[in-house]
């Protein structure tokens, strides 16, 4: 047994609750549901974040376990903004039950990561997804009509040069989505679409974007993205638009000319293939269907 378990064996048990919060940018935060700070596990863990967890519940699926963290937003670690900006997506959790008289006793209840997270009033409430979450990840190449590779990646090979990428600046924002740019005369309309759009400078400075649509109109040039930027973006900031690639045969070899690098297999069935039979009108000479 664990030094814990002897403890808890007693029948006088003094322990908490505490979580250690892993994000990708590196920043590490540890939270505890007792009155005082503890140190656990190495990580200093705070007691006035307000941060709270439901009972955790595993299951033998592979379905988002039934657990969630709940807290306010009283430390300046933890802000709307960041959570807005998406510097919480994906965190790594660890949740610890620990004897709060000696820290250095605990065990490890919960490892996985942060899911949906929402906000709103001042509080937050975060998904807490088991290890098992990483078994939903497709592993492997997919065999299929359109390719599977990313534009300028590695396998893709394409050089984005001034042709496939442009600098420019913001004229109008609506609703950190709907973007108003210079006409762009040198590029045709719908160029972008598809195509990703980097935020250079600003309160945004980093942020990134899909972009869903792009018209041209008289003077200007209108882009959607297909979800608010979640930062704060202004007119006069530069943002960086990249040629949007829709993964067909045809756009790779006509918009690109890179078809010697097309990583998808554009004679494969589709699905209305499977949906076909033999009549008896027309030529039955075994050709497609």
């Amino acid at each position: 047994m664990s030094a814990l378990a002897d403890h808890m064996a007693d029948g006088c048990a003094t322990v908490c609750r505490a979580w250690v919060v892993r994000r990708r940018d590196g920043l590490i935060l540890g939270f505890t549901d007792h009155d005082l700070d503890l140190d656990v596990d190495g990580v200093s863990c705070l007691a006035a974040s307000g941060m709270t967890a439901s009972a955790l519940q595993a299951s033998t699926g592979l379905s988002v376990d039934n657990s969630e963290a709940r807290g306010i937003l009283s430390h300046d670690a933890v802000s709307a903004e960041d959570i807005r900006a998406g510097l919480w997506d994906a965190a790594q959790v660890t949740a610890y039950l620990v004897n709060w008289a000696r820290p250095s006793d605990f065990e490890i209840l919960f490892r996985g990561s942060l899911g949906e997270i929402s906000w709103g009033e001042g509080a937050f409430s975060a998904e807490l997804r088991g290890l098992a979450e990483t078994l939903n990840t497709a592993r492997g190449r997919v065999f299929q009509a359109r390719c599977d590779a990313v534009l300028g990646d590695g396998c893709c090979r394409q050089e984005l040069g001034p042709l496939f990428r442009v600098d420019v600046e913001v004229m109008a924002v609506e609703d950190d989505q709907i973007l108003t740019l210079p006409l762009l005369r040198d590029y045709a309309p719908k160029w972008f679409e598809s195509g990703h759009l980097l935020v250079l400078d600003g309160p945004a400075d980093g942020a990134e974007a899909r972009v869903k649509t792009d018209r041209s109109g008289d003077e200007t040039r209108e882009i959607v993205l297909w979800g608010a930027l979640r930062r704060s973006l202004r007119a006069g900031d530069r943002v960086r638009l990249e040629a949007g690639c829709d993964k067909r045969a045809e756009t790779c070899r006509f918009k690109f000319d890179n078809f010697l690098n097309f990583r998808g297999f554009p004679q494969i069935p589709g699905e209305d293939w499977v949906m076909s039979y033999p009549v008896r009108t027309g030529r039955n000479d075994g050709g497609r269907l």
